[in-house]
């Protein structure tokens, strides 16, 4: 998996890109309560605000890591944003993505810098 300095992972499963959020970010939020996902076929470009998890402290977006196509989002959130507390790097993720150049993946951090990044 590769994080974000904005607790994202990216893991790579076949030719897309799964994006949830770390385990630092869940306890960060706490309680998650809601989580709005992004529509289905959408063009985005790195840095988009495409997401949005409110929680009992605080509401927070989700950037787009890398520019693609939104191809599948996790509806299990809509019914239950808990999950994101309960397995955030498992059956929390939040969307799929299609990007046009794997490459890019290997600007963001592997989990020991991330690690160390968090401290």
């Amino acid at each position: 998996m590769k994080y974000t300095e904005e607790h994202e992972w990216l893991r790579v499963e076949g030719d897309l890109v799964v994006v949830g959020i770390t385990e630092h970010a869940a306890e960060q939020l706490g309680d998650v309560v809601f989580v709005e996902l992004p529509e289905l076929e959408t063009q985005v470009a790195k840095g988009d605000e495409i997401c949005v998890i409110e929680s009992v402290k605080a509401a927070s977006d989700i950037l787009a890591p890398l520019d693609g196509e939104i191809v599948e989002t996790n509806e299990a959130l809509i019914d239950n944003p808990a999950l994101v507390n309960e397995d955030p790097t498992g059956d929390a993720w939040f969307f799929k993505m299609k990007i046009a150049d794997m490459a890019e993946l290997d600007s963001y951090m592997d989990e020991d810098a991330y690690k160390d990044f968090i401290g």
